[in-house]
Protein backbone atom coordinates (compact mmCIF):
# COMPACT_ATOMS: atom_id res chain seq x y z
CA UNK A 1 0.00 0.00 0.00
CA UNK A 2 1.26 3.52 -0.83
CA UNK A 3 2.62 5.18 2.35
CA UNK A 4 2.85 8.96 3.02
CA UNK A 5 6.54 8.48 3.84
CA UNK A 6 7.22 7.74 0.17
CA UNK A 7 5.66 11.04 -0.88
CA UNK A 8 7.51 12.85 1.91
CA UNK A 9 10.91 11.49 0.90
CA UNK A 10 10.29 12.04 -2.81
CA UNK A 11 9.32 15.70 -2.33
CA UNK A 12 12.19 16.23 0.12
CA UNK A 13 14.70 14.97 -2.43
CA UNK A 14 13.07 17.14 -5.11
CA UNK A 15 13.39 20.33 -3.04
CA UNK A 16 16.78 19.53 -1.55
CA UNK A 17 19.56 22.02 -2.28
CA UNK A 18 22.45 19.88 -1.09
CA UNK A 19 24.49 17.68 -3.37
CA UNK A 20 26.39 18.17 -6.60
CA UNK A 21 26.10 21.67 -8.08
CA UNK A 22 26.19 20.19 -11.57
CA UNK A 23 23.35 17.82 -10.71
CA UNK A 24 21.30 20.76 -9.41
CA UNK A 25 22.04 22.68 -12.61
CA UNK A 26 20.89 19.79 -14.83
CA UNK A 27 17.76 19.43 -12.71
CA UNK A 28 16.88 23.12 -13.01
CA UNK A 29 17.71 23.07 -16.71
CA UNK A 30 15.27 20.20 -17.25
CA UNK A 31 12.58 22.01 -15.24
CA UNK A 32 13.07 25.25 -17.21
CA UNK A 33 13.10 23.34 -20.51
CA UNK A 34 9.76 21.70 -19.80
CA UNK A 35 8.21 25.02 -18.74
CA UNK A 36 9.52 26.91 -21.79
CA UNK A 37 8.55 24.11 -24.17
CA UNK A 38 4.99 23.93 -22.87
CA UNK A 39 4.71 27.72 -22.91
CA UNK A 40 5.94 27.95 -26.51
CA UNK A 41 3.61 25.18 -27.63
CA UNK A 42 0.57 26.83 -25.99
CA UNK A 43 1.36 30.22 -27.59
CA UNK A 44 2.19 28.91 -31.06
CA UNK A 45 -0.83 26.61 -31.23
CA UNK A 46 -3.12 29.45 -30.05
CA UNK A 47 -1.83 31.69 -32.86
CA UNK A 48 -2.13 28.86 -35.41
CA UNK A 49 -5.69 28.21 -34.24
CA UNK A 50 -6.41 31.90 -34.70
CA UNK A 51 -5.13 31.94 -38.27
CA UNK A 52 -7.07 28.78 -39.08
CA UNK A 53 -10.21 30.32 -37.55
CA UNK A 54 -9.74 33.45 -39.64
CA UNK A 55 -9.35 31.42 -42.80
CA UNK A 56 -12.46 29.43 -41.91
CA UNK A 57 -14.56 32.56 -41.33
CA UNK A 58 -13.21 34.64 -44.20
CA UNK A 59 -13.17 31.97 -46.89
CA UNK A 60 -15.64 29.28 -45.89
CA UNK A 61 -18.10 31.90 -44.62
CA UNK A 62 -18.51 33.34 -48.10
CA UNK A 63 -18.55 30.21 -50.23
CA UNK A 64 -20.99 27.28 -50.14
CA UNK A 65 -19.89 24.93 -47.35
CA UNK A 66 -22.08 22.07 -48.58
CA UNK A 67 -23.90 22.14 -51.92
CA UNK A 68 -26.86 19.98 -52.94
CA UNK A 69 -27.59 19.63 -56.64
CA UNK A 70 -29.59 17.41 -58.95
CA UNK A 71 -27.70 14.16 -59.66
CA UNK A 72 -28.90 14.28 -63.28
CA UNK A 73 -27.86 17.89 -63.88
CA UNK A 74 -25.06 19.82 -62.20
CA UNK A 75 -26.34 23.14 -63.58
CA UNK A 76 -29.95 23.29 -62.41
CA UNK A 77 -32.19 22.05 -59.63
CA UNK A 78 -35.94 21.87 -60.06
CA UNK A 79 -38.38 22.36 -57.17
CA UNK A 80 -35.67 23.48 -54.76
CA UNK A 81 -38.33 24.27 -52.13
CA UNK A 82 -39.39 20.62 -52.10
CA UNK A 83 -35.77 19.46 -51.94
CA UNK A 84 -35.16 21.86 -49.06
CA UNK A 85 -38.06 20.38 -47.10
CA UNK A 86 -36.86 16.82 -47.75
CA UNK A 87 -33.38 17.42 -46.35
CA UNK A 88 -32.84 15.57 -43.06
CA UNK A 89 -32.70 17.77 -39.98
CA UNK A 90 -29.17 17.81 -38.60
CA UNK A 91 -28.03 19.79 -35.57
CA UNK A 92 -24.90 20.94 -37.37
CA UNK A 93 -26.85 22.63 -40.21
CA UNK A 94 -27.48 26.33 -39.52
CA UNK A 95 -29.57 26.92 -42.63
CA UNK A 96 -29.99 26.31 -46.35
CA UNK A 97 -30.46 28.83 -49.14
CA UNK A 98 -30.89 28.49 -52.91
CA UNK A 99 -28.06 29.74 -55.08
CA UNK A 100 -27.14 30.21 -58.71
CA UNK A 101 -23.49 29.93 -59.62
CA UNK A 102 -21.29 30.14 -62.67
CA UNK A 103 -17.77 31.07 -63.69
CA UNK A 104 -17.39 34.26 -65.64
CA UNK A 105 -15.32 37.26 -66.64
CA UNK A 106 -15.75 40.84 -65.44
CA UNK A 107 -14.71 43.42 -68.02
CA UNK A 108 -14.34 47.15 -67.49
CA UNK A 109 -12.72 49.09 -70.35
CA UNK A 110 -9.60 47.08 -71.22
CA UNK A 111 -9.30 45.25 -67.88
CA UNK A 112 -10.69 41.78 -67.28
CA UNK A 113 -10.87 39.51 -64.23
CA UNK A 114 -12.01 35.92 -63.83
CA UNK A 115 -14.49 35.45 -60.99
CA UNK A 116 -16.87 32.97 -59.44
CA UNK A 117 -20.29 34.62 -59.81
CA UNK A 118 -22.82 33.65 -57.17
CA UNK A 119 -26.50 34.47 -57.26
CA UNK A 120 -28.11 35.15 -53.86
CA UNK A 121 -31.57 36.22 -52.72
CA UNK A 122 -31.25 38.94 -50.03
CA UNK A 123 -34.84 40.08 -50.68
CA UNK A 124 -36.00 36.64 -49.49
CA UNK A 125 -33.64 36.53 -46.52
CA UNK A 126 -31.56 33.91 -48.34
CA UNK A 127 -28.13 35.39 -47.75
CA UNK A 128 -25.11 33.52 -46.33
CA UNK A 129 -25.01 34.48 -42.62
CA UNK A 130 -21.35 35.47 -42.54
CA UNK A 131 -21.79 38.02 -45.35
CA UNK A 132 -24.44 40.13 -43.63
CA UNK A 133 -21.99 42.49 -41.86
CA UNK A 134 -19.13 42.48 -44.39
CA UNK A 135 -20.25 45.39 -46.56
CA UNK A 136 -17.89 48.39 -46.74
CA UNK A 137 -19.92 50.31 -49.33
CA UNK A 138 -23.58 50.00 -50.34
CA UNK A 139 -25.81 47.25 -48.98
CA UNK A 140 -27.06 43.79 -49.89
CA UNK A 141 -30.61 45.07 -50.39
CA UNK A 142 -29.38 46.76 -53.59
CA UNK A 143 -29.38 43.30 -55.19
CA UNK A 144 -32.97 43.38 -56.44
CA UNK A 145 -34.34 41.31 -59.31
CA UNK A 146 -34.23 42.83 -62.80
CA UNK A 147 -31.94 45.67 -61.71
CA UNK A 148 -28.78 43.78 -62.62
CA UNK A 149 -26.66 45.00 -59.78
CA UNK A 150 -23.41 43.47 -58.61
CA UNK A 151 -21.59 43.35 -55.27
CA UNK A 152 -17.86 42.73 -55.61
CA UNK A 153 -14.92 42.36 -53.26
CA UNK A 154 -13.02 45.44 -52.11
CA UNK A 155 -9.69 43.98 -53.21
CA UNK A 156 -10.99 43.30 -56.73
CA UNK A 157 -12.41 46.83 -56.90
CA UNK A 158 -9.05 48.34 -55.90
CA UNK A 159 -7.19 46.15 -58.37
CA UNK A 160 -9.45 47.12 -61.29
CA UNK A 161 -10.14 50.69 -60.22
CA UNK A 162 -13.88 50.08 -59.79
CA UNK A 163 -16.09 52.20 -57.54
CA UNK A 164 -19.81 51.82 -56.74
CA UNK A 165 -21.86 53.11 -59.66
CA UNK A 166 -19.48 51.84 -62.33
CA UNK A 167 -20.80 49.59 -65.06
CA UNK A 168 -19.03 46.31 -65.79
CA UNK A 169 -19.68 43.73 -68.45
CA UNK A 170 -20.26 40.23 -67.10
CA UNK A 171 -19.46 37.40 -69.51
CA UNK A 172 -20.74 34.05 -68.24
CA UNK A 173 -19.19 30.70 -69.06
CA UNK A 174 -22.62 29.09 -69.00
CA UNK A 175 -25.63 30.00 -71.13
CA UNK A 176 -23.89 30.69 -74.43
CA UNK A 177 -25.78 30.13 -77.69
CA UNK A 178 -24.59 28.72 -80.97
CA UNK A 179 -24.91 30.94 -84.03
CA UNK A 180 -23.67 30.63 -87.63
CA UNK A 181 -20.54 32.39 -86.36
CA UNK A 182 -19.95 29.91 -83.55
CA UNK A 183 -20.61 29.95 -79.82
CA UNK A 184 -21.57 33.37 -78.49
CA UNK A 185 -21.18 33.62 -74.70
CA UNK A 186 -23.95 35.06 -72.59
CA UNK A 187 -23.13 38.58 -71.43
CA UNK A 188 -24.77 41.63 -69.92
CA UNK A 189 -23.87 44.92 -68.29
CA UNK A 190 -24.18 45.09 -64.49
CA UNK A 191 -23.91 48.10 -62.21
CA UNK A 192 -21.62 47.76 -59.18
CA UNK A 193 -23.82 48.70 -56.21
CA UNK A 194 -21.68 47.59 -53.28
CA UNK A 195 -18.33 46.38 -52.00
CA UNK A 196 -17.69 43.69 -49.39
CA UNK A 197 -14.50 42.77 -47.53
CA UNK A 198 -13.90 39.31 -46.06
CA UNK A 199 -10.16 39.89 -45.71
CA UNK A 200 -9.24 36.88 -47.83
CA UNK A 201 -8.80 35.76 -51.42
CA UNK A 202 -12.60 35.66 -51.69
CA UNK A 203 -12.48 39.46 -52.06
CA UNK A 204 -10.73 38.99 -55.37
CA UNK A 205 -12.34 35.86 -56.77
CA UNK A 206 -16.06 35.93 -55.84
CA UNK A 207 -18.77 38.41 -56.83
CA UNK A 208 -22.49 38.41 -56.05
CA UNK A 209 -25.60 39.21 -58.07
CA UNK A 210 -29.27 38.59 -57.47
CA UNK A 211 -30.13 34.96 -58.18
CA UNK A 212 -32.91 35.81 -60.65
CA UNK A 213 -30.65 38.13 -62.66
CA UNK A 214 -27.86 35.59 -62.83
CA UNK A 215 -30.32 32.83 -63.74
CA UNK A 216 -31.54 34.90 -66.69
CA UNK A 217 -27.96 35.63 -67.72
CA UNK A 218 -27.07 31.93 -67.93
CA UNK A 219 -30.51 31.09 -69.36
CA UNK A 220 -31.82 28.88 -66.57
CA UNK A 221 -35.54 28.07 -66.85
CA UNK A 222 -37.75 30.22 -64.65
CA UNK A 223 -37.92 29.04 -61.04
CA UNK A 224 -34.84 26.87 -61.27
CA UNK A 225 -31.56 27.39 -59.44
CA UNK A 226 -28.14 25.75 -59.50
CA UNK A 227 -28.74 24.09 -56.15
CA UNK A 228 -28.98 24.55 -52.41
CA UNK A 229 -26.06 25.67 -50.28
CA UNK A 230 -25.98 24.62 -46.64
CA UNK A 231 -24.32 26.67 -43.94
CA UNK A 232 -23.10 24.88 -40.84
CA UNK A 233 -22.36 25.82 -37.25
CA UNK A 234 -18.82 24.61 -37.90
CA UNK A 235 -17.59 24.53 -41.49
CA UNK A 236 -15.16 21.73 -40.60
CA UNK A 237 -18.17 19.45 -40.08
CA UNK A 238 -18.88 19.63 -43.82
CA UNK A 239 -17.34 16.23 -44.74
CA UNK A 240 -19.48 14.40 -42.16
CA UNK A 241 -22.63 16.33 -43.12
CA UNK A 242 -22.04 15.68 -46.84
CA UNK A 243 -21.56 11.97 -46.22
CA UNK A 244 -24.74 11.82 -44.13
CA UNK A 245 -26.73 13.50 -46.90
CA UNK A 246 -25.32 11.13 -49.51
CA UNK A 247 -26.38 8.17 -47.39
CA UNK A 248 -29.90 9.48 -46.71
CA UNK A 249 -30.77 11.11 -50.05
CA UNK A 250 -30.23 10.49 -53.73
CA UNK A 251 -28.99 14.02 -54.36
CA UNK A 252 -25.52 15.01 -55.52
CA UNK A 253 -23.68 16.48 -52.52
CA UNK A 254 -20.33 18.29 -52.49
CA UNK A 255 -18.50 20.29 -49.85
CA UNK A 256 -15.89 23.06 -49.72
CA UNK A 257 -12.98 20.60 -49.89
CA UNK A 258 -13.38 20.41 -53.66
CA UNK A 259 -12.37 24.09 -53.93
CA UNK A 260 -10.37 24.88 -50.79
CA UNK A 261 -9.38 21.48 -49.41
CA UNK A 262 -5.70 21.80 -50.37
CA UNK A 263 -5.40 25.16 -48.59
CA UNK A 264 -6.76 23.86 -45.30
CA UNK A 265 -4.80 20.62 -45.59
CA UNK A 266 -1.65 22.75 -45.90
CA UNK A 267 -2.64 24.75 -42.81
CA UNK A 268 -3.37 21.54 -40.91
CA UNK A 269 -0.02 20.05 -41.94
CA UNK A 270 1.76 23.22 -40.79
CA UNK A 271 0.01 23.00 -37.41
CA UNK A 272 1.05 19.37 -37.00
CA UNK A 273 4.66 20.09 -37.93
CA UNK A 274 4.84 23.04 -35.51
CA UNK A 275 3.39 20.85 -32.78
CA UNK A 276 5.91 18.11 -33.53
CA UNK A 277 8.91 20.44 -33.49
CA UNK A 278 7.91 22.07 -30.20
CA UNK A 279 6.98 18.70 -28.71
CA UNK A 280 10.56 17.57 -29.42
CA UNK A 281 11.79 20.47 -27.29
CA UNK A 282 9.62 19.23 -24.44
CA UNK A 283 10.85 15.67 -25.02
CA UNK A 284 14.51 16.77 -24.82
CA UNK A 285 13.80 18.67 -21.61
CA UNK A 286 11.89 15.72 -20.17
CA UNK A 287 14.75 13.34 -20.87
CA UNK A 288 17.17 15.77 -19.23
CA UNK A 289 15.29 14.73 -16.12
CA UNK A 290 16.69 11.23 -16.71
CA UNK A 291 20.27 12.54 -16.56
CA UNK A 292 19.54 14.59 -13.45
CA UNK A 293 17.83 11.67 -11.74
CA UNK A 294 20.70 9.27 -12.51
CA UNK A 295 23.09 11.76 -10.89
CA UNK A 296 20.80 12.19 -7.88
CA UNK A 297 20.64 8.40 -7.42
CA UNK A 298 24.42 8.16 -7.51
CA UNK A 299 24.59 10.89 -4.84
CA UNK A 300 21.93 9.19 -2.73
CA UNK A 301 23.19 5.59 -2.90
CA UNK A 302 23.98 5.59 0.81
CA UNK A 303 20.57 7.07 1.65
CA UNK A 304 18.86 4.44 -0.49
CA UNK A 305 20.78 1.65 1.20
CA UNK A 306 19.88 2.98 4.65
CA UNK A 307 16.20 3.26 3.69
CA UNK A 308 16.30 -0.34 2.47
CA UNK A 309 17.82 -1.55 5.72
CA UNK A 310 15.06 0.30 7.59
CA UNK A 311 12.49 -1.78 5.70
CA UNK A 312 11.54 0.34 2.67
CA UNK A 313 10.75 -2.11 -0.14
CA UNK A 314 12.17 -1.93 -3.65
CA UNK A 315 8.76 -0.88 -5.00
CA UNK A 316 8.61 2.07 -2.62
CA UNK A 317 12.17 3.09 -3.43
CA UNK A 318 11.14 3.10 -7.09
CA UNK A 319 8.10 5.23 -6.24
CA UNK A 320 10.26 7.76 -4.34
CA UNK A 321 12.31 8.52 -7.44
CA UNK A 322 9.32 8.39 -9.78
CA UNK A 323 7.78 11.12 -7.63
CA UNK A 324 10.99 13.09 -7.70
CA UNK A 325 11.10 12.93 -11.50
CA UNK A 326 7.43 13.80 -11.80
CA UNK A 327 8.03 16.84 -9.59
CA UNK A 328 9.84 18.54 -12.49
CA UNK A 329 7.24 17.41 -15.02
CA UNK A 330 4.19 18.54 -13.07
CA UNK A 331 5.56 21.88 -11.85
CA UNK A 332 7.22 22.61 -15.20
CA UNK A 333 4.03 21.83 -17.12
CA UNK A 334 1.86 23.92 -14.78
CA UNK A 335 4.26 26.86 -14.97
CA UNK A 336 4.45 26.51 -18.75
CA UNK A 337 0.65 26.44 -19.08
CA UNK A 338 0.25 29.53 -16.87
CA UNK A 339 2.95 31.48 -18.74
CA UNK A 340 1.61 30.29 -22.11
CA UNK A 341 -1.95 31.39 -21.33
CA UNK A 342 -0.80 34.77 -20.00
CA UNK A 343 1.44 35.34 -23.01
CA UNK A 344 -1.35 34.30 -25.41
CA UNK A 345 -3.88 36.65 -23.80
CA UNK A 346 -1.51 39.62 -23.83
CA UNK A 347 0.56 38.79 -26.91
CA UNK A 348 -0.78 41.66 -29.03
CA UNK A 349 -0.29 44.12 -26.17
CA UNK A 350 3.30 42.94 -25.76
CA UNK A 351 3.93 43.29 -29.50
CA UNK A 352 2.45 46.79 -29.44
CA UNK A 353 4.71 47.64 -26.50
CA UNK A 354 7.76 46.77 -28.59
CA UNK A 355 6.36 48.52 -31.67
CA UNK A 356 5.85 45.26 -33.57
CA UNK A 357 2.25 45.85 -34.62
CA UNK A 358 0.94 43.12 -36.92
CA UNK A 359 -1.99 43.51 -39.31
CA UNK A 360 -3.87 40.32 -40.12
CA UNK A 361 -6.21 40.78 -43.06
CA UNK A 362 -8.62 43.59 -42.19
CA UNK A 363 -7.84 43.41 -38.45
CA UNK A 364 -4.92 44.61 -36.38
CA UNK A 365 -3.04 42.14 -34.22
CA UNK A 366 -2.48 38.42 -34.29
CA UNK A 367 -5.61 36.26 -34.10
CA UNK A 368 -5.60 34.19 -30.91
CA UNK A 369 -7.85 31.20 -30.22
CA UNK A 370 -7.02 29.25 -27.07
CA UNK A 371 -8.16 25.64 -27.22
CA UNK A 372 -8.36 24.35 -23.64
CA UNK A 373 -8.33 20.75 -24.86
CA UNK A 374 -5.03 21.36 -26.66
CA UNK A 375 -3.58 23.11 -23.61
CA UNK A 376 -4.60 20.22 -21.35
CA UNK A 377 -3.28 17.63 -23.82
CA UNK A 378 0.06 19.49 -24.00
CA UNK A 379 0.45 19.52 -20.21
CA UNK A 380 -0.54 15.87 -19.88
CA UNK A 381 1.86 14.87 -22.70
CA UNK A 382 4.73 16.71 -21.01
CA UNK A 383 3.99 14.98 -17.69
CA UNK A 384 3.77 11.57 -19.38
CA UNK A 385 7.09 12.13 -21.18
CA UNK A 386 8.69 12.99 -17.85
CA UNK A 387 7.20 9.86 -16.29
CA UNK A 388 8.60 7.69 -19.10
CA UNK A 389 12.01 9.33 -18.67
CA UNK A 390 12.08 8.51 -14.94
CA UNK A 391 11.19 4.83 -15.28
CA UNK A 392 14.73 3.61 -15.96
CA UNK A 393 16.62 5.53 -13.23
CA UNK A 394 13.86 4.78 -10.69
CA UNK A 395 14.15 1.09 -11.54
CA UNK A 396 17.93 1.26 -11.12
CA UNK A 397 17.52 2.90 -7.72
CA UNK A 398 15.30 0.03 -6.61
CA UNK A 399 18.10 -2.44 -7.42
CA UNK A 400 20.77 -0.79 -5.30
CA UNK A 401 22.38 -3.43 -3.03
CA UNK A 402 22.73 -2.15 0.56
CA UNK A 403 25.79 -4.31 1.16
CA UNK A 404 27.57 -2.80 -1.85
CA UNK A 405 26.55 0.79 -1.10
CA UNK A 406 27.60 0.58 2.58
CA UNK A 407 30.66 -1.64 2.17
CA UNK A 408 33.23 1.04 3.07
CA UNK A 409 31.12 2.95 5.64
Amino acid sequence: MFQPVVLFIGLRYSRARQGSAFTAFINRFAFAGIALGVMALVVVMSVMNGFEGQLKNRILGAVPQVTVTDPDSSTQLSDWQEVQQQLPELATIKGSVPFVQTQGILQISDKMSVANIQGVYPDKGALPPSLADKMVAGNWESLEPERYHLVIGQRLAQKQGIVPGDTVRVIAAQGGVYTPFGLVPSQRRFVVSGLFAMGSEVDESVVFAHGDDLARLIRLPEGKVTGLQLFLNDAFDAPQVAQTLRNQTELSVDDWRQSYGQLFEAVGMEKRMMWLMLALIIAVAAFNTLSALVMVINDKRHDIAILQTLGLSNGRIRTVFLLQGLYNGVLGSLLGVILGLLLSWYLNDILDLFGAQIVSGTEEGLPIIIDLFQVTATAVAAIMLTLVATLYPASQAAHVQPSEALRYD
